[in-house]
């Protein structure tokens, strides 16, 4: 399967495609994209404005199967089963968000002659990836601790993102080199047994593992 994937960052997107094959049972094929090259890096505001030219260009001008797309919610509200379900609407989810750039767009262009619709599958980290390949490491940190500090207490989170930098790269600055390779690793580690991120992340790890076990 050919699979473009779309992360804040090179090292983010090395660990999502770890976690991509673990969930989908077997290896991909990465699609490499001048136009996605160029625009991966750029945080939230910058994948929402590029996002749909990004699968424009993926659905008409390449042969991948599918794109993987993850990012961090940080200070942002978490999603949750109530927005799925269209009880609850919440226009700051960024999980929501995506989904509907997604369906906007790709409800606009034409039908590949050869293949069928680009397949989407989205994550939201929260607050960020790190939380994600520190599940195992550290009790303490996991997606309903966010939401339950995000509530209750906004003006004391249970850790910042700086102490999830902090545990998981042994610096809260760490180089890219540092940041691959810690996060390879500890994807790798979690690839051999998904339980814990469906249990301790379930709502934006869980979107990311539903969306690809639909493929």
């Amino acid at each position: 399967m050919k699979v473009a994937y779309f992360a804040e960052s090179p090292a983010d997107e090395s660990a999502l495609r770890i976690l991509t094959e673990a969930i989908l049972g077997r290896p991909t094929e990465p699609v490499m994209h001048g136009g996605l090259r160029r625009r991966e890096g750029g945080g939230w505001n910058t994948v929402v404005t590029v996002l749909p030219s990004v699968l424009k260009e993926l659905h008409l001008h390449t042969d991948a199967d599918g794109l993987v797309l993850c990012l961090d919610s940080n200070g942002a509200p978490p999603h949750l089963p109530e927005h799925d379900s269209g009880r609850v609407i919440e226009p700051r989810c960024r999980l929501c968000k995506l989904r509907g750039i997604a369906e906007a767009t790709l409800g606009q262009v034409r039908s590949r002659p050869h293949q069928g619709r680009l397949k989407i599958a989205i994550g939201l980290a929260v607050p960020t990836i790190e939380a994600w390949l520190l599940c195992g490491v550290n009790s303490h940190v996991t997606e309903a601790a966010w939401i339950n500090g995000l509530r209750d207490t906004p003006g004391r989170m249970p850790y910042s993102k700086g102490d999830l930098k902090r545990e998981l790269y042994g610096t809260s600055h760490p180089s890219l080199s540092i940041e691959t390779d810690k996060m390879k690793a500890a994807a790798t580690r979690l690839a051999q047994d998904l339980s814990s991120l469906d249990r301790l992340f379930p709502h934006g790890f869980g979107a990311l593992r539903n969306s690809l076990q639909g493929w």
